[in-house]
């Protein structure tokens, strides 16, 4: 027996028109679905290492180009205010079609990041980064989309499940590849592999990824007991019947309300992704190694709750009340995280086991929310999926923009600590014997600060070999430079290192505030609170397609 075709239900001539031609005329078997549905995940997972490598080699990128690390902040801020905007002209996917917005959007990200080593100055990085972003906003509106179409509801939370993935293994590919390749690997090497892996990706989805045709994807889809009736009714549907008035059917409350809340209730994600590193690091002196081993634990576990999530609320057929589980239990744990802020002395394992448990939550809220907000859509106009889809990727990143700036204005301790903490760290290591020989004797080294090398009048250098001794004069002599580099920075860095906690804690309070926020927004979104209710709803849709099909067949 061959294996299924991955174009099952293709019937366009000729390998070159597939390249641009990619609309399936019916609705695809099995087989053909899970490769497309797979295709989109994998493209998903792709795209986010490809925005996610760039803060695992932060600090070699800043030190290339010259970068404070407020500008590095201004990279992400400035890229997703622009891949905001992106998302609105993904909008346009419902008239244009996802399917080559992701192959060749994929195909674009790959040579951005494959040249972004070769940018001549951090001017020319920020514009190439900001074009990464652009499409990004694009693509990752285009690929939920997907995943709508070749999901019937019934199905719907575990494809996007599924799909809520790709940042979580986008960020274990980030960590697992840098691990294993930086001692031997540069940051544009890490870089270039990002851009190798992507080029590969889009050769797969250049040849193996479909879209529906307009006539199929603008219907609702409950089960695939529906999908005669949907080919029986895509053959009657005008092309052109449900194109206009997108934007106003989907800027409405029972939109932008759930859109803004689950933006929100991001809030700790998008924080951990850019600074979980730093924080650890700042806070409780762990090295880089360990802090990306600790994040695992919440990366594993969100990705194994998302699914576990959806497989769950497909089977109750419900999804508000699993969300609402998720978001308080989100809020509970972010309590507690954010009261270990200020203890210090808090164990690995006890942060390993929380960020468990919030990944599970985590994987709880996002996976039927998806599921959710996009048959909310469904229910104002089906044709316009990707139009309320861009609405939901516009308010996210806007809200991401907003809070990446705002972080180093709350969080005032990071911008010494990444500049010069280790800087600070090193100065204090090799300069410590020194620094206790200046510490024993004060006035004596502020006098001797006063005459540049070789200028000290002899009568203060006779008192000082009196009173320190040649030896610990030699001593501080040679660590002048550590001694500098304390001087200038060291009380910065260590008041930061004080004011720290305190500041962080602040901060996941507010992400926390973030969920608080998602709670009561989530019931403005469609479905039932009762999986009882929910069977019966699909038992009287299913009767009611039987129905239907039963009338056509004499016709048919």
């Amino acid at each position: 027996m061959s294996a299924p075709s991955l174009v099952l239900d293709d019937t366009s001539p000729g390998v070159v028109s597939r390249l641009w031609t990619r609309d399936l005329p019916t609705y695809p078997r099995p087989a053909s679905r899970y490769t497309y549905l797979g295709i989109v995940v994998v493209t998903t997972v792709v795209l986010y290492y490809l925005l996610y490598i760039q803060y695992a080699v932060a600090a070699s990128i800043m030190t290339h180009y010259g970068m404070t690390f407020g500008y590095f902040i201004m990279l992400s801020v400035v890229g997703n205010a622009v891949g905001a905007f992106a998302s609105l002209v993904a909008g346009l996917a419902d008239r244009w079609g996802r399917a080559n917005m992701v192959v060749y959007g994929v195909l674009l990200a790959a040579v951005l990041v494959l040249f972004l080593p070769s940018a001549p100055d951090k001017t020319t990085y920020l514009v190439l980064f900001c074009a990464l972003y652009f499409i990004e906003g694009i693509v990752l509106v285009a690929t939920p989309a997907l995943i709508r179409d070749f999901s019937p509801q019934l199905g719907r939370a575990t494809a996007m499940g599924s799909w809520t993935m790709g940042p979580i293994i986008g960020s274990l590919v980030v960590t697992t590849v840098t691990s294993a390749t930086l001692d031997t690997s540069s940051w544009q090497d890490e870089l270039r592999y990002a851009g190798v892996a992507a080029l590969v990706v889009f050769l797969i989805a250049l040849f193996g990824l479909r879209e529906l045709s307009p006539r199929l994807r603008d219907q609702v889809m409950v089960s695939l007991h529906d999908r005669a009736l949907v080919e029986a009714r895509a053959r009657g549907v005008a092309p052109e019947a449900q194109t206009s008035g997108h934007w106003r059917q989907m800027l409405r409350p029972g939109i932008l309300g759930p859109a803004f809340g689950i933006s929100v209730y991001l809030l700790f994600y998008y924080a951990a992704v850019g600074n979980l590193v730093i924080y650890y690091s700042a806070v409780y002196g762990y090295s880089e190694q360990r802090a990306n081993a600790l994040g695992n634990w919440y990366w594993a576990s969100s990705a194994i709750a998302l699914i576990g999530a959806g497989i769950l609320s497909d089977r109750l057929r419900v999804r508000k009340p699993i969300m609402i589980v998720g978001g308080v239990g989100s809020v509970v744990c972010t309590a507690v995280f954010a009261s270990l802020a200020t203890r210090q002395d808090t164990g690995y394992y006890t942060f390993a086991w929380l960020f468990v448990v919030m990944g599970l939550f985590s994987g709880l809220t996002y996976a039927p929310w998806m599921a959710a907000f996009t048959e909310t859509v469904e229910r104002h106009n089906p044709a316009a999926t990707a139009t309320g889809l861009a609405v939901w990727g516009w308010i996210l990143r806007v809200v991401v923009a907003v809070s990446a700036a705002f972080l180093p204005v709350a969080v005032t301790s990071v911008t010494p600590i990444v500049e010069h903490g280790h800087e600070v760290q090193v100065a204090q290591a090799q300069a410590g014997p020194a620094l206790a020989v200046v510490q024993a004797h004060p006035a004596l080294f502020a006098e001797l600060a006063k005459y540049p090398p070789g200028k000290v009048p002899a009568e203060l250098q006779t008192r000082a070999v009196a009173e320190v001794g040649p030896a610990d004069l030699a001593l501080v002599q040679k660590a002048q430079p550590q001694l500098k580099v304390l001087e200038e920075h060291g009380s910065e860095v260590q008041k930061a290192s004080e004011e720290g906690p305190a500041q962080w804690r602040d901060w996941w309070l507010v992400a926390m505030g973030g969920q608080i926020v998602f709670l009561p927004l989530a019931f403005a979104m469609k479905g039932r609170w009762s999986p009882r209710r929910a069977r019966e709803d699909a038992e009287a849709h299913q009767r009611a397609v039987d129905l239907e099909m039963s009338r056509l067949s004499p016709s048919a």
